[in-house]
């Protein structure tokens, strides 16, 4: 389940269904809070296929050009380079696009053609279309929290995907990942991880977003080198949840109710 190269802890059935997708040539979808293991999943079934993995960070300026690629100049003229997705489908491997949704529309049309029964990639700037090759795998993820109005996948895009749900793991589980990560005493990791269920469940503060398991992997490595306890809640916890003086304050009481 595990090794020393890329540890992941298993949720559920997301290994068995992603070799399903591998088997079938379909194409995955991973959606779940920040920081709840998305990427190191497909990082850990990168390895455990061995597979290379190529990631890309999607955000508003990401352009067809920049999963494509374009022609460039040079001394001896113009010359074509292929973009990240394009030599993914070319050689193989798994293409993953983090947080899918912040990429324009019109950017993840060009992939339309890789999700279903053709499973090519059309280059307009050339004429080229390309086979993807046997050993292409494409993985998307994204938060839904963050979906709205002007940002979220279409219908049309989100049905040429298998679907996996992902959430912060269980208690247990996640005490282990705490352990195993930071080296932390087992009391404080359980300490630690009944904090972020506690403030998981809060209601009455302006949370934009909830304790990943990445931020308290980031306290525990602090609170095993050394750091202070208050300090590592406060600067690895608390800032990176909110800017705002009365929640912030909020929270420090919490922190204080556990250590």
């Amino acid at each position: 389940m595990m090794n020393n190269t890329c540890y992941y802890q298993v949720q559920g059935d997301e290994v068995e269904i992603f070799n399903y997708c591998v088997e079938h040539d379909l194409p995955a979808l991973i959606k779940g809070p920040t920081g709840c293991g998305k990427t190191r999943f497909v990082e850990y079934m990168a390895q455990e296929l061995n597979r290379p993995i190529t990631t890309i960070s999607c955000h508003d300026d990401l352009t067809a050009a920049d999963l494509i690629g374009r022609h460039l100049i040079s001394p001896d003229g113009t010359y074509w380079q292929d973009g990240p997705l394009t030599r993914t489908v070319r050689n193989g491997g798994i293409c993953y696009l983090d947080e899918i949704i912040e990429a324009r529309k019109d950017t993840t049309v060009v992939l339309h053609s890789l999700t279903d029964h053709r499973r090519e990639l059309h280059i307009e700037r050339t004429g080229e279309v390309i086979k993807a090759h046997k050993d292409f795998v494409l993985v998307v993820s994204y938060n839904p929290s963050y979906q709205n109005i002007m940002k979220g996948l279409k219908p049309s895009t989100r049905q040429r995907f298998v679907g996996m749900s992902f959430d912060y793991p269980e208690a247990e589980k996640e005490i282990e990942i705490l352990i195993h990560e930071s080296k932390v005493d087992k009391e404080t990791a359980s300490q630690l991880v009944k904090l972020a269920s506690d403030i998981r469940r809060l209601t009455d503060l302006d949370l934009k977003a909830a304790v990943s398991t990445r931020l308290l992997i980031y306290t525990a490595k602090m609170l095993s080198s050394g750091c202070n306890i208050s300090k590592a809640c406060r600067h690895c916890i608390i800032e990176p949840l909110t800017d705002e003086p009365e929640t912030v304050k909020a929270l420090e009481k919490l922190v204080h109710a556990y250590f």
